[in-house]
C-alpha cells in the first residue's frame, strides 16, 4: 500500500470522490500542514493553525498509480483559486499536494507543470509541500456524505468527476 495526502477544499466531497476510485483502499480525512499538535476542527477553522483540511489515501499500486491519483486530485479542485475552494475561503481550504518521497514530489511537480502549460498566463495556486504529521478529523467528519446519502455541502460534482475518470 502507498499513501497520498491532499488538501483540496472542504474534505467531505473530496473523500466521497476518492473512496470510489479503483485501487483506493482507505480514506481518512483530517488536518495536516500546520504546527499545532492534535488540532481540532474548531482550531483549524480559526485560521491560526496553518493546517488544511486534507484527505489521506491508502492505495494499492497494483491497481492504480500515483499519477492516476494525481489526475483525480486536479479534477477535484480549482487549481487557480488561491484563497480556498469554491465558497470556502480561508487557509484551511488551500489546495496542496503533500508528498512523502522524492518520486511523489517529482510526479506532483510534473502534473502541476502540465496544468500550467495548458493554462498559460493563469498562475496555479495549488502548492506542493513535504508531508507533515496527519491528524484524523473527528469521527463525525469521516465519510460524512456517505453517511448522509450524499446530502451535504460539496464544492465539487463527484458524479461528474467519476464519469470523467471512468472514460
Amino acid at each position: 500500500m502507498q499513501t497520498a495526502t491532499f488538501g483540496a477544499g472542504c474534505f467531505w466531497g473530496v473523500e466521497e470522490l476518492f473512496r470510489q476510485i479503483k485501487g483506493v483502499k482507505e480514506t481518512v480525512i483530517g488536518y495536516t500542514g500546520g504546527n499545532l499538535k492534535n488540532p481540532t476542527y474548531e482550531k483549524v477553522c480559526s485560521d491560526t493553525t496553518e493546517h488544511v483540511e486534507a484527505i489521506q489515501i491508502k492505495f494499492d499500486p497494483k491497481e492504480t498509480t500515483y499519477e492516476k491519483i494525481l489526475k483525480v486530485f486536479w479534477m477535484a479542485h480549482d487549481p487557480f483559486q488561491a484563497n480556498g475552494q469554491g465558497n470556502d475561503i480561508g487557509s484551511q481550504y488551500y489546495a496542496v499536494i503533500f508528498y512523502y518521497n522524492n518520486k511523489q514530489k517529482i510526479l506532483a511537480e510534473k502534473s502541476k507543470k502540465e496544468i500550467e502549460n495548458k493554462n498559460v498566463g493563469k498562475p496555479v495556486a495549488t502548492m506542493i509541500k513535504p508531508a507533515k504529521e496527519f491528524y484524523p478529523a473527528e469521527e463525525y467528519h469521516q465519510k460524512y456524505l456517505q453517511k448522509r446519502g450524499g446530502i451535504g455541502y460539496c464544492h465539487i460534482n463527484v458524479k461528474e468527476i467519476l464519469n470523467e475518470v471512468q472514460k
